[in-house]
């Protein structure tokens, strides 16, 4: 990508609580966090700067952040919601140009090169428009990170923007040495703890460590450590560390799915016969085939992702098995999901349960057999989808999960595992 293109990595600041506080004006000067008040071991989605400064930090537990902040007030999440001021914001960036990428619910790159031009040239006036365009809007505040590549802008954003009082940081290549380089390494994009605990082996402190060595002996040192198959690993890092990026800023799906999953968190003491849990296993597998089906696809790998807790002792695995033709349909999958999860279940209470379908390919082509109308089973399955796709999920049920082991209905109320 040629370095005289303009990037930016808008982001949301404090999102979920920024999106409630200007629904809740009555709280704008009081500290707000995001979470389910009724579950004191639940964890923080979010906190504005004010419960952030009192020591209120995402992913602490609420009883936790209520103890650190005695006036804190705790708003259940509306994944809905967030999810219509996101589309918002994306509309709203779109009036300033046409290429927009969505990098998460509350982040999205811009590219600016073609319509900098249209603000006088002036990339700071532009910017400042975009942010209280959105404020004004939305009532969230949005820190911006400039660079010529989207990994320099997303850096730019997360090490230096959302520390700026104006919200606004230009990262060039010219500055990589003074400002980023001098960064130690788990500051890097995509550089978490155990990644960072290797470079550490490595001699390994700063960004500028990896900038400023070779990509060969980089390469070298990456399979010292890590192994042969790490080359790929290390031209990615070594990319990074310098900024580079060839990736373009696209529109609409940055690219196909590869897996379709869905998981749970389970409290493990309510989960410890194989009776609750295979309804569990079941209601999941349901809305995995769901899913599959709704984007025309069949997998070709069932996997079982596992958490076994007893409170003191904790064990995750995950397990796979090849179905012998790809499917979506609920039966099939269920029947593998059930044998794997048997297979290797030590018998200690389960604490998360999820499952992916993956080695996905179009079902336009059923494989047909002797023993089994799958055409049949597919229509019956899409003739389900469309009246839930109508009347909502919890339209058909199966009856187990009226049991109180079912957890399909708490689901239907939610999106991503949060309530709408």
């Amino acid at each position: 990508m040629p370095k005289n293109r303009v990037i930016l990595l808008s982001d949301c600041q404090s999102f979920y609580a920024s999106v409630e506080k200007a629904a809740h004006p009555e709280h704008r000067d009081k500290p707000v966090a995001i979470g389910d008040p009724t579950r004191m071991n639940g964890i923080v989605l979010a906190a504005c700067p004010i419960a952030k400064a009192q020591g209120v930090t995402t992913a602490s537990r609420v009883g936790e952040a209520m103890t650190k902040c005695p006036g804190l007030i705790v708003i259940r999440p509306r994944m809905g919601t967030y999810i219509k001021v996101s589309l918002l914001i994306s509309e709203i960036y779109r009036t300033y140009t046409d290429l927009v990428e969505p990098y998460s619910i509350d982040e999205q790159f811009l590219d600016i090169t073609g319509s900098l031009a249209y603000f006088g040239g002036s990339l700071k006036y532009m910017i400042q428009k975009i942010q209280h365009h959105v404020l004004l809007s939305t009532g969230v505040w949005t820190r911006v990170g400039i660079g010529s590549t989207k990994v320099m802008a997303k850096m730019a954003t997360d090490n230096y923007a959302k520390k700026t009082k104006e919200g606004i940081y230009e990262l060039t290549f010219d500055q990589l040495e003074s400002t980023l380089w001098r960064l130690p390494v788990q500051d890097m994009f995509m550089v978490a703890s155990r990644m960072t605990r290797n470079f550490w082996r490595m001699g390994i402190s700063t960004i500028g460590d990896i900038a400023r060595m070779e990509l060969p002996e980089f390469k070298q040192r990456m399979r010292i450590t890590m192994g042969k198959q790490s080359d790929i690993q290390a031209e990615y890092y070594w990319q990074t560390a310098r900024g580079l990026d060839p990736s373009p800023v696209v529109t609409g799906i940055r690219h196909q799915i590869k897996s379709v999953g869905h998981g749970k968190a389970l409290r493990w003491n309510l989960y410890t016969r194989l009776i609750d849990i295979e309804v569990v296993l079941l209601e999941l597998v349901i809305e995995v085939c769901q899913r599959a089906r709704r984007y025309r696809y069949m997998g070709a790998v069932v996997s079982v992702s596992v958490l076994e807790t007893d409170g003191e002792r904790s064990h995750s695995y995950e397990r796979q098995m090849t179905l012998p033709e790809p499917s979506s349909l609920t039966h099939e999958v269920a029947a593998a999901a059930l044998k794997l999860f048997v297979d290797h279940w030590s018998g200690l209470p389960v604490g998360r349960l999820a499952i992916t379908l993956s080695h996905l390919s179009d079902d336009l082509v059923i494989q047909l057999t002797l023993f089994d109308d799958r055409v049949r089973s597919y229509n019956k399955e899409r003739a389900i989808d469309g009246i839930k796709a109508r009347y909502g999920n919890q339209a058909l049920i199966r009856a187990s999960s009226l049991l109180e082991s079912g957890v399909a209905l708490e689901r239907a109320e939610q999106i991503g595992g949060h309530y709408k």
